[in-house]
């Protein structure tokens, strides 16, 4: 008996990496041959074509997927993966996060950080006043932009070095210079 129900490939390794960071998320299916369009979170997009394994998941539950053939798209990028092979497979991975070990990223620069890494860190000014949590960062194609959530409140911030005096990954805490009123 046969199923339409689709199906994954299944992981080319056993253990899924406990050090896995999402990178971007599977926006949906194009052509017949199993081809998904994924939006990068990431400041050049085509570098997850670096990896070749990517992690694709939803809800703590992740399969490692080589990739196959890919390109850049204007905002997302074009990816097909070995075993997914037709529309149906592809839907199916809609919505998936994608994700990468982080001890496969190469270390960052200075001053240089992963977005990954802002997210959740608390942001103070140099008052002293808590201005939020970083919820998520987007770029605008002048800079990059914080977005900040303290409670019912919505604060963006621009990812600049004059806004941005400090960054510490260690005390999870981002100084800035910003008033609670901007």
């Amino acid at each position: 008996m046969t199923s339409n129900k689709p199906t994954a490939p299944q992981s080319t390794t056993n253990a899924v990496p406990d050090d896995l960071v999402s990178m971007g998320y599977i926006s949906g299916a194009f052509g017949i041959r199993g081809g998904v369009n994924v939006v990068a979170d990431t400041e050049h997009p085509d570098s997850l074509l670096d990896y070749k394994t990517w992690w694709i998941g939803r809800d703590g539950n992740w399969r490692a997927y080589k990739v196959v053939e890919a390109s850049v798209q204007p905002k997302k990028l074009s990816v097909r993966f070995a075993g997914v092979d037709d529309r149906d497979q592809a839907f199916a991975l809609k919505g998936c996060q994608v994700a990468i070990p982080r001890s496969e990223m190469p270390e960052a620069g200075d001053d240089e950080y992963y977005w990954a890494d802002l997210v959740g860190l608390s942001i103070v000014n140099i008052e002293g006043q808590s201005l939020g949590v970083v919820e998520k960062l987007f770029e605008t194609g002048a800079n990059d932009v914080i977005v900040a959530r303290d409670g019912d409140t919505e604060r963006l911030l621009p990812f600049v070095g004059h806004v941005v005096l400090k960054v510490d990954l260690t005390a999870r805490v981002i100084t800035v210079d910003w008033g609670l009123d901007y």
